[in-house]
């Protein structure tokens, strides 16, 4: 048995995960991020002791917000977290006695869907995670990319652009500035702010742009609000864009979309698909299935649980 953590900057969820990829048993707890890092490393330490009480576990998989090397276990920058440098899994290892492996979440969500809800059937795939920012998986040649510092998934960090706003990396014209739901967020305010007008939205909302989300505007623009479709029409443009530039790069066969903003089904699917067709630049050829993943919210823990697994096998 395997223990994987889903570290996020709400909640601790960590369960206990079998070799096929079910989760037998779980908890969670609150990060509670204001405390720092420490009392989070125990309240981790706590989840993988009570969970171990019930069953033999062999590792333990953690996915973080942020970017983590996964040679040192060092967490080397996690904003939402406000971790820089955080040796978590020397400061983990010798309070549950167990080894620890850890990666992006993102990355490691793929895992969940590439080993798990795929069946190992894709040797080449991708997801991305569409939420407050874009998170990325990539699987060549049946192993997870991580790259050398292991930031070789960033693909929400890719510059395809200028925008008018800054993403929190610091850089201009990120692929989530454009792509995620703080940037269709952002974008529906900026058109209203500018003196565009959407009843649509403004009805949902009761007049206060701040109160407007993701779902709001997806949920407008099946209604026909012209901003919201403005909105919609951006991020998909945004979106293809950042999915054939990884295409070109590694010619995966399936590109998850995983993350709330996957939620908004076929009629954001319809277009994506059709925007990808007219952007591939070798016309007879498919660029990649474009699918919604599977785990959800499970994919985090399965994910985390079944890295650790890989990975505790590479050094027996």
């Amino acid at each position: 048995m395997y223990i994987g953590i889903d570290l996020g900057g709400t909640n601790i969820a960590g369960g206990v995960v079998d070799d096929d990829g079910s989760i037998l048993m779980s908890m969670s707890l609150e990060t509670k991020v204001e405390r720092g890092s420490e009392p989070i490393i125990e309240d981790i330490a706590t989840i993988v002791k009570a969970l171990s009480t019930e069953y033999e576990v062999s590792s333990v998989g953690i996915g973080i917000p942020g970017i983590a090397d996964p040679h040192t276990g060092e967490v080397l920058a996690c904003v939402n977290l406000n971790w820089y440098h955080v040796p978590l899994r020397a400061s983990l290892e010798p309070k549950i006695g167990l080894p620890v492996f850890i990666d992006n979440d993102a990355t490691v969500a793929g895992v969940a869907e590439f080993q798990v809800a795929q069946k190992g059937h894709y040797k080449n795939a991708v997801i991305l995670t569409l939420g407050t920012g874009i998170g990325g998986g990539i699987l060549v040649n049946g192993e997870v990319v991580s790259g050398h510092h292991g930031i070789g998934s960033e693909i929400g960090h890719m510059i395809i652009g200028e925008n008018f706003y800054i993403c929190n990396c610091g850089h201009n014209g990120c692929l989530e500035t454009f792509a995620s739901s703080t940037a269709i967020i952002k974008y529906a305010r900026h058109l209203l702010a500018e003196g565009e007008t959407s009843e649509c939205l403004m009805e949902i909302t009761g007049g206060k742009p701040e109160l407007i989300n993701g779902r709001m505007i997806f949920d407008a623009a099946r209604e026909g609000d012209a901003l919201a479709n403005k909105v919609v029409d951006r991020f998909v443009k945004y979106l293809s864009i950042g999915i054939i530039n990884v295409v070109s790069m590694i010619d995966p066969e399936i590109v998850l979309l995983g993350g709330g903003l996957a939620g908004a089904g076929d009629f954001f699917l319809d277009k994506l698909r059709q925007s990808l067709d007219a952007l591939k630049y070798f016309k007879d050829a498919d660029v990649a299935k474009i699918e919604i993943a599977k785990l959800k919210n499970d994919a985090g823990i399965i994910g985390a649980a079944i890295y650790s697994k890989m990975h505790q096998a590479q050094l027996e």
